[in-house]
C-alpha cells in the first residue's frame, strides 16, 4: 500500500528563537519514500540538517520574530502487513546483550526505574519468556491507564502515570518502557505516524503517535501499549531513550501555537499526485 504522510504547523514567536525538530521520516525507511516534497519554512532565517546521537534526522532553524510556518508532505511505500509477532522470543540475559542496547535499560528523565521496580517484579517477575513478559507489561498498562487527550501533561513521568491512571499515547509507552527496563529488557521510545488503516476511523484530529521496541530474541520488535493490538503502516519518525531525546519541537525560547495539523492516510486512488496539488 501507499500511506500520505505529513504535517502543517504554525506558531508564533516573539523574539529571535531556534528551534530543533525531528520530524522526518527515520533513515531506514527512507528508501520506501515514493515522493517528498521538501521541507518548506518560507520565513525562517535559515535550516540546517543533522543526525542526533541516536540517529534520528533533525533540523535546528534559526527563526526572526512572527509567524512561523514549517510542513512536510510525502508518500511512502508500506507492506500493508501488521507489526510482526514473535511469540517465541526469549529474554537475553543482560551480560549477552549488545552493549548498544545498555543505554535503553536505564532510567531516563521520565522512566523512573528507580520507583517502579519492585512493582514491576512483583507484577512480572513469574512471566518467563521475553516475548511474554513484554506482552504481559503492554496489558497491564493498557488495562491500568485511561486514555484522553485532557489527560495530556507534558511533564508527567511513568510513576506519576502509574499513580494517576491516565495518559495520552507517550505516558502509557513510558510507564511500559519503564517496566521493561526494571525486569532488565531493553526499551526504546519511538514516535512517529500511525494511520487509521485496518481499524476504525477514530474522530478525533490526527496526531503523532507514541509506541515503543522491546530488544528481545536478538532484535528489536515493535509494541503498543495503547492500542495493544498488531497495526498497520507505522511510519517510524525517531527513536530515543524516552521524549525528553526525540520532541517534534524544542524551542529555545516562547512560542504560541496556532496550528498543529497532522497527515496520515492510506492512498487508495494509485493515480493520486502530491505534486499536483
Amino acid at each position: 500500500m501507499r500511506i500520505r504522510y505529513g504535517f502543517n504547523i504554525e506558531i508564533d514567536v516573539p523574539q529571535d528563537v531556534t528551534i530543533l525538530t525531528a520530524m522526518d521520516v527515520e533513515p531506514r525507511r527512507r528508501r520506501d519514500i515514493v515522493y517528498e516534497r521538501p521541507f518548506a519554512a518560507p520565513t525562517v532565517a535559515s535550516v540546517e540538517n543533522y543526525s542526533d546521537a541516536f540517529g534520528n534526522l533533525c533540523r535546528r532553524i534559526e527563526c526572526p520574530p512572527g509567524a512561523i510556518s514549517l510542513s512536510l508532505e510525502g508518500i511512502i511505500h508500506d507492506s500493508g502487513k501488521p507489526d510482526p509477532v514473535a511469540a517465541d522470543a526469549p529474554q537475553i540475559p543482560v551480560a549477552r546483550l549488545p552493549v548498544e542496547t545498555l543505554p535503553f535499560l536505564l532510567a531516563s528523565r521520565y522512566c523512573e526505574t528507580e520507583f517502579l521496580t519492585d512493582i514491576a517484579w512483583a507484577q512480572f517477575g513469574g512471566i518467563q519468556g521475553g516475548w511474554d513478559r513484554v506482552q504481559a507489561i503492554c496489558d497491564f498498562v493498557h488495562d491500568r491507564l485511561t486514555f484522553g487527550y485532557p489527560h495530556a501533561r507534558p511533564t508527567r513521568t511513568a510513576l506519576e502515570a502509574y499513580n494517576e491512571r491516565v495518559g495520552v499515547c507517550r505516558d502509557f509507552t513510558h510507564l511500559a518502557v519503564a517496566l521493561c527496563r526494571c525486569m532488565n529488557i531493553p526499551a526504546r521510545y519511538c514516535n512517529g505516524y500511525l494511520g487509521d488503516i485496518g481499524v476504525p476511523p477514530d474522530p478525533a484530529p490526527m496526531d503523532f503517535n507514541a509506541w515503543f521496541e522491546a530488544y528481545i530474541g536478538g532484535g528489536w520488535y515493535t509494541f503498543d501499549a495503547r492500542h495493544n493490538m498488531p497495526r498497520i503502516g507505522r511510519i517510524i519518525v525517531a527513536r530515543g531513550r524516552d521524549a525528553m531525546d526525540i520532541p517534534m519541537l524544542h524551542t529555545f525560547g516562547p512560542h504560541y501555537l496556532r496550528r498543529f495539523e497532522v497527515i496520515t492516510e492510506e492512498l487508495r486512488d494509485a493515480a493520486y499526485d502530491i505534486a499536483a496539488e
